[in-house]
């Protein structure tokens, strides 16, 4: 790669993660698709710095990325935000004097309801008895709080022994952008962290073993894949007919949440969604369940 475009994408990818404390995935996704677009320039302007960018190059870019790859507007989408944050960088360090940002009108996406399991699927999924073992243990309590305090997959494999305020039913959690936020847990799930703490997790303790909740049979804490692979094999064992990922009981604690009154902004408090706009979408989802209830029970819909 061209010195200058190496700088400058360095540059701004490392703003990006110290500054803005992007999570490692979301680096990975800007620096592929930023590297893309490097590429391309050099393959088609190569003597062209990346201060000398103007509107035309970034359309041109767009095109062939839209008629020749044919992205989906989803992947657009990662490209056009990844560009964004990068002429900003360019304009805040001097380097382009123009605002290239008005080039970069993100496409228009379809909103998608998030599916979700009903209250009786989630009671027949937590309401299986595995075996009295540190493994059986540990992914009763890990169902538990993944329903209870709507994590994500990866917040609740960094969730650490400090984390949670046993007294006061709580677990602080890091969340996307290095954010913290406090989220209750209910009555089940402290029985079965309690039990999980007492009776399981010593027993896989390892010399190395860090200070994670949640641990594998070898003492080293969970991955990610590992969490999905226990929410399948759980609800295989449930006679759950779909399939099941751990969002899905994200999805479901904040649905229903919201069905049994709960207010918008305490759910987008609880998930650690930086925007309002981001949790409306389940006001969706719950107008979609009662038109299906309507439609369902009402003798002349």
């Amino acid at each position: 790669m061209n010195p200058d475009w190496e700088e400058a994408l360095e540059g701004c990818l490392g703003y990006l993660a110290t500054e803005k404390s992007h999570a490692l995935n979301t680096q990975l996704i800007n620096r592929i698709a930023l590297e893309s677009f490097a590429a391309w320039m050099e393959k088609n302007h190569p003597a062209l710095e990346p201060g000398l960018i103007v509107k035309e190059h970034i359309r041109a870019y767009l095109r062939a990325q839209r008629t020749e790859k044919r992205l989906a507007p989803s992947s657009m989408k990662i490209i056009v935000v990844a560009l964004r944050h990068f002429f900003a960088h360019l304009k805040r360090e001097g380097l382009i004097e123009h605002d290239l940002l008005p080039a970069l009108d993100l496409p228009r996406l379809d909103r998608l309801l998030p599916e979700m399991l009903s209250e009786a699927d989630v009671d027949l999924l937590l309401s299986l008895e595995p075996p009295e073992t540190p493994l059986g243990l540990r992914d009763c309590a890990l169902l538990e709080v993944l329903y209870a305090s709507g994590l994500r997959a990866g917040e609740i494999v960094g969730l650490r022994l400090e984390n949670y305020l046993r007294e006061e039913k709580l677990l602080r959690v890091i969340g996307k952008g290095n954010r913290e936020r406090v989220v209750p847990v209910g009555e089940k799930a402290v029985a079965a962290l309690d039990r999980w703490l007492a009776r399981g997790r010593p027993l896989l303790v390892k010399p190395k073993t860090g200070g994670e909740i949640f641990l594998g049979e070898h003492g080293r804490r969970l991955t990610t894949a590992r969490v999905w692979q226990i929410v399948r094999e759980m609800a295989k064992l449930a006679g759950l007919p779909k399939k099941i990922w751990p969002h899905l009981l994200r999805h479901s604690f904040a649905t229903h949440l919201l069905s049994h009154g709960a207010d918008l902004r305490a759910i987008q408090e609880m998930l650690g969604h930086a925007s309002l706009a981001t949790t409306q979408v389940y006001t969706h989802v719950d107008q979609a369940r009662l038109k299906q209830i309507h439609r369902q029970f009402h003798p002349r819909a």
